[in-house]
């Protein structure tokens, strides 16, 4: 009888983790293991360690980085084997000191990249983010004295673009009494005061200096008859696209 009972649980352990009899199928708990499943039978596998079993489709075993696989209620892993710079073996984690690199660990061993600049790495989605947009409060900067005349750089959480939908990475703002001057926010957080050249203003449309021609309300510039309308100082008129 106890024979026999051994048998219907060892048939009902391989049916769950077996449910269409081949292929490979994931542990319900451990999210970086999975059992390759024939004819019958099945043969636990265990992932490198730090990466986990994507389960997206039985026909093709593969391990990924954790940010492209939903392990669900998986939630256990294997026990982790550490090394200098690396938390686990394999994948990518950010460097102890530094917000804007990370080490992409392979079998131990870290190599350290950079983001690109005005960017931080994020563990949680695995790749290089505004740190306003990043889950690493350690990873935002104070904010930015303003100038001596009161502008203040609007920030990351402003989402400046271009028109092709890129982010704008120095965005430039205009002056609110001057047309030849305007303000530049470098990465989009340091305010810092610019000026054009001798006989050219600033345009607010096309973000660049021009002839005064070009540019409503500063025509007659340079003969000291006209002043942008403008704003405080403080608040761009510039606009999200």
């Amino acid at each position: 009888m106890k024979f026999l009972l051994v048998l219907l649980f060892a048939g009902v352990y391989a049916q769950n983790r077996c449910p269409t009899g081949t292929g490979f199928f994931p542990d319900p708990d451990q999210c970086d293991l999975y059992y390759i499943c024939s004819k019958g039978k099945h043969e636990e596998r265990l992932c490198p360690d730090g990466l986990v079993f994507d389960d997206r489709d039985p026909n093709f075993e593969r391990c990924e980085v954790p940010a492209n696989v939903d392990c669900g209620d998986r939630t256990a892993l294997q026990e982790a084997k550490p090394s200098a710079g690396c938390p686990r073996a394999n994948g990518f984690y950010p460097h102890p000191r530094d917000c804007t690199k990370f080490h992409n660990c392979f079998e131990g061993k870290p190599k350290e990249f950079h983001c690109p600049a005005g960017l931080v790495y994020d563990e949680v989605s695995s790749t290089c983010v505004w740190a306003a947009s990043s889950r690493r409060p350690e990873c935002l900067k104070p904010k930015r004295d303003p100038l001596e005349d009161g502008f203040e750089c609007p920030g990351e959480a402003q989402g400046l673009t271009e028109a092709d939908g890129r982010k704008v990475p120095h965005p430039t703002y205009p002056h609110p009494t001057d047309c030849q001057k305007f303000y530049i926010c470098r990465n989009g957080l340091d305010p810092q005061l610019g000026s054009c050249s001798p006989g050219s203003v600033y345009n607010d449309v096309s973000y660049r200096c021009e002839d005064p021609a070009n540019v409503q309300g500063c025509e007659n510039y340079y003969s000291g008859n006209s002043k942008p309308a403008g704003q405080p100082a403080g608040i761009p008129s510039r606009k999200n696209k």
